[in-house]
């Protein structure tokens, strides 16, 4: 059995109130991955996923990429240790 990557990421601009978790939860789904979008006290959202290495990095594109909803400033990735 293989063990599944996992990152989890920050992501910072304006993306709160802006339906940026829901978003981001339907596109976990569409690349098949775990996960949880999560708003966090300092304004940013965190995001944890598992899943098959590609899917994650498709993950992160799409966060990095500008099609979501709000404004993405940065996105602060840490791959698990």
């Amino acid at each position: 059995m293989t063990v599944p990557d996992e990152v989890r990421a920050v992501v910072h601009g304006h993306v709160q109130g802006v339906g940026f978790r829901w978003a981001t939860r339907g596109r976990l789904a569409e690349l098949g991955l775990d996960g949880s979008a999560t708003n966090r006290t300092d304004g940013t959202v965190e995001v944890v996923a598992t899943g098959a290495g590609a899917d994650l990095a498709r993950l992160v594109s799409w966060l990095r990429g500008g099609g979501t909803p709000g404004r993405v400033t940065r996105v602060d990735v840490v791959p698990r240790a």
